[in-house]
């Protein structure tokens, strides 16, 4: 069987440059998706918590947060699957809170895709045009055309099971493509996939969504996978939205101290750290990769920050190292670096050494109260 191309379960690199159908994509800045107030309970749970969130027209945009967070319910109620308890749901323009799931422009692709055994995967990706009474030689062409779309051109006359895990994700995708939405819904959909094909459908789904322009609302509680795709990321925590904002935007400059620890690690100083660290009261993040990690008698650079400690763990990842460092006026640090020179029998010795960390002041962000 020859894999698909960019199929990493075969070794093989991402193809980003074979030939798809190009919707001609509307300017970014329109709103497709709104939600006004949105509530939902579920008896005397609130999923979803007065969120008021619009999502502009032809952008990759991601839900992210942990479980029970509320981003799972939102994708629900833009659906149709779910009904608000209070608020409003509007797709570009038009109030749909009352409309059945299949009344509005949306398609959903889940996690396990529900592709039907006993078809071929170009039924399989007919048929909800099957279903809309389309002509049959229309719906199979608009099929291997959604085929294209996602780099399975020829794979129309198997079946799933003589598919990869991520071959198989592409014919899901493909089946949501086929009927041309203007939203498209992805409640996790690459959950199921092991790391090294994730990382390559990240990429793919990406360059699809560019080339056909189409929104894309997508559901994640991976932080790296938001921050790799998305235009922007709206922050779910307790069925309220905490922040939203470009990938670069969230990571940089966390709205509070819940994004910070959430998007990436988080590092805090406050207290009795702040003050003696920071010099000034507050409650103050700085990302671990903007650490130095010096020796105790080292000085630091002019405009920054120190502080001394111990290291009290150290993990070898590779191309980096994670140190944990206990800080000598309270609490801990966490120091992450590139292992651009260091073995790691170099990085191991760094535990229970006495070390003076150093940072950039402008790399110390102040978090709201």
């Amino acid at each position: 069987m020859n894999p698909a191309p960019g199929d990493t379960e075969q070794g093989s690199e991402s193809v980003v440059d074979a030939p798809v159908e190009v919707v001609e994509r509307r300017p970014l800045g329109g709103v497709a998706v709104s939600l006004q107030g949105v509530t939902k309970r579920f008896g005397d749970v609130v999923a979803a918590d007065n969120v008021n969130l619009e999502i502009r027209d032809g952008e990759f945009f991601s839900m992210l947060g942990p479980s029970g967070s509320g981003k799972t319910t939102c994708l629900r109620l833009i659906a149709g699957f779910e009904a608000p308890t209070e608020g409003r749901v509007l797709l570009h323009g038009v109030d749909v809170t009352d409309q059945a799931p299949y009344d509005r422009d949306v398609n959903t692709v889940f996690q396990d895709y529900a592709l039907f055994p006993h078809m071929t995967i170009v039924d399989n990706v007919a048929y909800g045009l099957m279903v809309d009474k389309v002509p049959k030689a229309e719906r199979r062409r608009r099929a291997e055309d959604a085929l294209g779309m996602v780099r399975l051109e020829g794979f129309g006359g198997r079946r799933p099971a003589q598919l990869s895990g991520g071959q198989r994700q592409r014919v899901a995708l493909a089946r949501a493509l086929v009927k041309r939405p203007k939203v498209l819904l992805l409640d996790e959909p690459l959950g199921a996939l092991d790391l090294k094909l994730r990382e390559q459908m990240q990429r793919e789904l990406k360059a699809i969504q560019a080339e056909v322009g189409i929104t894309f609302v997508f559901v994640t509680h991976d932080q790296q996978e938001a921050l790799t795709m998305s235009d922007r990321i709206a922050v779910f925590n307790e069925g309220r939205v905490v922040q939203v904002a470009p990938p670069a935007e969230l990571y940089e400059h966390p709205a509070t101290a819940f994004v910070a620890g959430f998007v990436g690690t988080s590092n805090l100083l406050d207290a009795e750290a702040a003050r003696a660290i920071v010099g000034r009261e507050g409650r103050f993040t700085v990302r671990p990769e903007k650490i130095r990690l010096l020796d105790v008698d080292d000085k630091a650079g002019s405009g920054e920050i120190t502080a001394t400690g111990l290291v009290v763990d150290v993990a070898y990842l590779g191309s980096e190292t994670r140190y944990v460092v206990a800080l000598d006026a309270g609490g801990e640090l966490v120091v992450m670096q590139q292992n651009l020179t260091t073995s790691s029998t170099d990085a191991l010795a760094a535990r229970g050494r006495n070390v003076r960390l150093a940072w950039g002041e402008e790399h110390t962000l102040l978090l709201p109260e």
